[in-house]
């Protein structure tokens, strides 16, 4: 059995709406990434994760370095853990409303250019091969990978706050969630 941590990346300097598509911490964010960290290696030396992994935008990369730096690896940058593809034709602003949809409906219903459900599924499936891991990622990456597991069918089933600390295990290609991060009050609806 290995530990997989799933945390949220920090506050951005813009949100989802916003014209700056890969936005990166603004301070408060910069301040939440060293607290990921202190929170990592307060963790015991076995439970320690060794890889870290960051979806490739800015926020979630720069969330990741204090981490990185501390135990001296570099932060692998996966896809996978990515923010949630929106249909190709629209633009920032109809993102947030598509998105503010979505989040009042269920995987399955999900309407664009994907099937979403399986990105759901594929997102569990890359957090399951991880082992003694911290992956940064988003919050509605941290939905699916917890919906998948519990079999909840709403897109949103929790609101993690800036860097929430999800706690998964994972055995021979299995997930098994050990503990959802702190939810807060967020901007996301």
């Amino acid at each position: 059995m290995s530990r997989v941590y799933m945390i949220r990346h920090g506050k951005p300097a813009a949100t989802w709406g916003d014209d700056d598509l890969d936005p990166g911490l603004d301070a408060d964010g910069k301040a939440q990434a060293e607290r990921a960290a202190d929170l990592l290696m307060a963790l015991p030396e076995g439970e320690r994760p060794i890889r870290v992994f960051a979806s490739p935008l800015r926020r979630c990369r720069e969330t990741a370095q204090p981490y990185a730096d501390r135990i001296g690896v570099a932060v692998e940058i996966d896809p996978r853990f990515g923010e949630i593809p929106s249909p190709a034709a629209l633009g920032p602003k109809e993102r947030g409303e598509w998105l503010r949809a979505a989040f009042q409906g269920e995987w399955t219903q999900m309407q664009g250019d994907i099937d979403y459900d399986a990105w759901r599924r594929s997102v569990a499936e890359a957090l399951a091969q991880q082992a003694d891991a911290a992956v940064f990622s988003h919050f509605v990456a941290i939905n699916a990978a917890v919906s998948c597991i519990t079999g909840e069918a709403k897109v949103l089933s929790f609101r993690p706050d800036h860097v929430s600390m999800s706690v998964f295990d994972t055995t021979g290609g299995r997930l098994a969630l050990v503990e959802r991060g702190p939810e807060a009050a967020t901007h996301v609806l």
